[in-house]
Order: structure tokens, then C-alpha cells, then sequence
């Protein structure tokens, strides 16, 4: 496993290609993206999709985010595009929003969990966006980091988390957006949100209408898109969920927790907490906040804390989010 750093402002051609020549090749390269680093491999090549499962120890049910350079590509990869494909593409491509859509026969099984639909993103990016037009490929590119385990927003986030299992990691720094992208299903008469993200149906509704609400998926059946799963973007760490008005009784659990040996901190927005537990006051702006969750977990588990007590954020679309991902990670 290698690590190459690359300047945003000065993306080196060499770095690019030699990560491009890997994918054209079936490896898998960890690239940086808005959202969070992704492990990619090239999207029409099933065995180079089979070593991002093996890689992540990621179940077969749980589909892959295609990743393409422009609207032009994305449509390339659909059987359908719908004109609410094309509003939300001129919306906010590149950008955090994924977009799902019924697929073309070209796409393999394996990418889309078995489904017709296949899940697809203009990212953000420099980087990315270079990569993209250097492999001459979609890449099937998920979070670059271990099955249900903490996204990576570092470059060495995802050397922690995968080591040799990926060939080389391209090193832009710190993300911007610090959590995945928010999931559009566009496969039925109305639209609807599969995963939320920072962009929520605020900005998605005054697009494409009114958003339907989508069907639950469980057990080990395929999910329409990726991060749907009852529990993931878990801390090693125990998290646990608390409202401002347990403050009071949180702290003393906190104490009585570190009294029996383990170690403790608190996300807080507004409520307060005392020694001995660790105080991490998060921001109070929901972009800020979601910048900072990931990097501030993977903090705290190199640190060795075993429990992370997070007071809930507020209720609200612009939340919603921060939200899911902060309750996905608490469930047991």
C-alpha cells in the first residue's frame, strides 16, 4: 500500500495516471471525494468490484455508488433518464447527491446487489473529477474503510482501516463535506430520499416536487442503495445517544463509568458535562458539524476511549443527515 500526497491546486499528472493505470488494470485505488474518501474499482469489471467486498468485508446485498465525470456518462449507464434526473443532475452535479436509476445491462449484478437500478454521482472533487477523466471509466467506488466501521475523510483513515488490501491511496487532505452524499431514488413516478444527507428535501423538493416516503428494506435482502444497513458508521468505541435534558444523568453515568476503568467523552452541543468524563463541544451549524463527526470519532478511538456519550442534535430536515448517521452508529 502506497500513499501518494497530491496538491488540489496542482494535481500531479503522474500520480493520476499511475492510479488510473492500477484501475484499468482490476486493482483498487482509495481516492479522495467532497464527501469522504472512496475505494474504487473499475465499475464494468466484476472481479475488480468482487476485491472492494472482499476488501471492505462488505455484504453482497449492499449495492455500490458508480461514480462517472458528467451527466453525459451518467446517462450512458441508465436505460431511463428521467427529466427529474436532469433538473437534479444541472442542480447540484457535481456534488453530494446520488441519483438511482434502472441500469443498463453493462453494469454488472455485483455493483447493484442483483437489482435493475444502479446508483450514480458526479463528485466534487479535483481529484476525483481527474481520476475520472484519466481511467476513461465509471468506478464503483463505496467508503474506503471496513464494513460498518467509521467513513474516512483522511487519507490515513483508510490506511488504518484497510492497510494492503488497496494499492495506493491518493492523499488530498482533509474532505470538505465529512459525510456520504445524500441518496435520490428516481426509479418510481416520485421521488424519494433512501439515504439523507447534507442536502435534504429543502433543496431536492423546489426541484422535483414532493418527495414520496421510501419502503423499508431489512434483513439480508438487497437495499435500492448503499448506507441502509440497521447499524454502520460505527466508532469502535461504544456510542450512545443522549437528549440535553439527560444531561445531568449522563454525566454521572459518565463518571461512574470512568470509576469502573473505562474511558469517556461527550459530543455536546449546548448541554454540559463534567470531569472525569472528555467534553468535545461540536458546532451548532449542521455542515459544520457533519465536516467534523467522522474525523472527531476516528480521534477518540486512536485515543483509546471505550464509550462515546452524543448529545442528539436537533430534530429538522437540515439535521437529517447527521442525524441517520449518528443513530445508525448507536444501534447495537
Amino acid at each position: 500500500m502506497r500513499v501518494i500526497p497530491i496538491n488540489d491546486a496542482a494535481i500531479e499528472e503522474t500520480a493520476i495516471e499511475e492510479a488510473a493505470e492500477i484501475l484499468r488494470r482490476g486493482g483498487l485505488v482509495a481516492f479522495p471525494t467532497e464527501t469522504v474518501y472512496g475505494l474504487g474499482a473499475n465499475a464494468l469489471d466484476a472481479s475488480a468490484v468482487a476485491r472492494i467486498f472482499a476488501a471492505k468485508g462488505r455484504p453482497s446485498y449492499n449495492p455500490l455508488i458508480v461514480h462517472v465525470p458528467n451527466e453525459a456518462a451518467a446517462r450512458e449507464l441508465v436505460s431511463d433518464w428521467p427529466e427529474s434526473a436532469s433538473r437534479l443532475a444541472r442542480a447540484f452535479w457535481p456534488g453530494p447527491l446520488t441519483l438511482v436509476l434502472p441500469k443498463q445491462p453493462a453494469i454488472p449484478d455485483i455493483v447493484t446487489a442483483g437489482l435493475d437500478s444502479v446508483a450514480l454521482r458526479v463528485p466534487a472533487h479535483p481529484v476525483a473529477l481527474a481520476l475520472l477523466r484519466a481511467t476513461r471509466l465509471p468506478l464503483a467506488a463505496p467508503s474506503a474503510n471496513r464494513s460498518m466501521a467509521l467513513s474516512p475523510t483522511t487519507a490515513q483513515h483508510v490506511a488504518r482501516s484497510l492497510g494492503d488490501r488497496v494499492e495506493l491511496i491518493l492523499d488530498a487532505g482533509p474532505t470538505t463535506v465529512g459525510i456520504e452524499s445524500t441518496v435520490v431514488d428516481l426509479r418510481g413516478p416520485q421521488p424519494s430520499i433512501l439515504r439523507p444527507g447534507l442536502l435534504g428535501a429543502r433543496e431536492i423538493e423546489p426541484v422535483v416536487g414532493t418527495l414520496a416516503t421510501p419502503n423499508e428494506t431489512t434483513g439480508d435482502a438487497a437495499r435500492p442503495a448503499p448506507g441502509m444497513l440497521d447499524r454502520h458508521y460505527a466508532p469502535r468505541a461504544q456510542l450512545r445517544l443522549f437528549a440535553a435534558s439527560e444531561a445531568a444523568s449522563i454525566a454521572r453515568e459518565g463518571a461512574a463509568l470512568v470509576a469502573r476503568g473505562a474511558r469517556v467523552a461527550a459530543l455536546v452541543l449546548e448541554a454540559s458535562a463534567s470531569a472525569p468524563v472528555e467534553v468535545v463541544q461540536m458546532p451548532a451549524d449542521p455542515a459544520r458539524y457533519a465536516q467534523r463527526l467522522y474525523a472527531t470519532l476516528h480521534d477518540l478511538d486512536e485515543s483509546g476511549f471505550n464509550v462515546v456519550l452524543v448529545e442528539r442534535v436537533p430534530d429538522g430536515d437540515a439535521w437529517a443527515g447527521v442525524r441517520d448517521r449518528l443513530e445508525r452508529a448507536s444501534r447495537p
